[in-house]
């Protein structure tokens, strides 16, 4: 599962949307904070591989975890170009990148196989011992150090399962229709409008990623969508 978050106007006041997804379903909550609390409760019997960014609200659910890379490798690049000449951040970032390219060409290859791409796990064990147990003086260097081994049980976790995507894309990618929603309310809807909204989008989404026809699936006056997709291919 994918999960993602993002703000929205409600009454000119801020409020949050949260995003869950897979491959052929997504659905939207509204929330009136950014708090953990919302979404503990909600995936707390969630056992399954849990993709996200590095909001610390996900650290506490108890299941395998798998942090955004992009994310990652973005904050390592913006750091990178403001501090060029920093030698530890340089050698840092050249270590990362040729693990990472090293994964991604046996992903390209293999695609997201856990029996090819495990193979990279003692890669991955060199990168942590040389970077932790490295003494860093530069406080750049050191942000990162910490970040590392904060998180060295969720960077890789995707190299143990097949079909773990080691990037949020999929849960960015179904942010975008939000933007549709801030047009539409422009910050004066309620929180019942918005919700009903979120409900209707949920099943479009999840009907757009499962290739049948939105119209069609309110027309019929179905309520599960498994049974009339199934019911849509058996008619093709």
């Amino acid at each position: 599962m994918h999960a993602d978050e993002t703000k929205i106007s409600i009454d000119n006041h801020d409020a949050y949307v949260w995003v869950f997804t897979n491959h052929d379903a997504v659905a939207y909550i509204y929330a009136e904070s950014r708090e953990g609390g919302m979404v503990q409760e909600l995936l707390k019997d969630f056992k399954g591989v849990l993709v996200s960014d590095f909001y610390s609200a996900y650290d506490s659910i108890d299941c395998p975890q798998q942090k955004c890379l992009i994310h990652l490798i973005r904050d390592l690049n913006d750091d990178f170009f403001k501090q060029p000449f920093n030698d530890e951040l340089t050698s840092m970032v050249r270590e990362f990148s040729e693990l990472i390219k090293a994964i991604v060409e046996t992903i390209d290859r293999f695609g997201l196989k856990a029996r090819f791409l495990r193979k990279h796990k003692k890669q991955v064990d060199r990168f942590n011992r040389s970077i932790l147990g490295r003494e860093f003086k530069t406080e750049v260097a050191i942000k990162y150090q910490k970040r590392f081994e904060k998180n060295a049980d969720k960077l890789f976790i995707f190299l143990d399962y097949d079909n773990v995507p080691w990037n949020n894309n999929n849960a960015e990618h179904a942010i975008k229709p939000l933007a549709k929603l801030r047009h539409v309310f422009g910050g004066q809807g309620t929180p019942k409008s918005i919700h009903d909204y979120l409900v209707l989008l949920s099943v479009e989404e999840t009907c757009k990623y499962r290739g049948i026809s939105f119209l069609d699936f309110l027309r019929s006056g179905e309520l599960n969508i498994d049974k009339f997709s199934a019911d849509d291919r058996s008619r093709r």
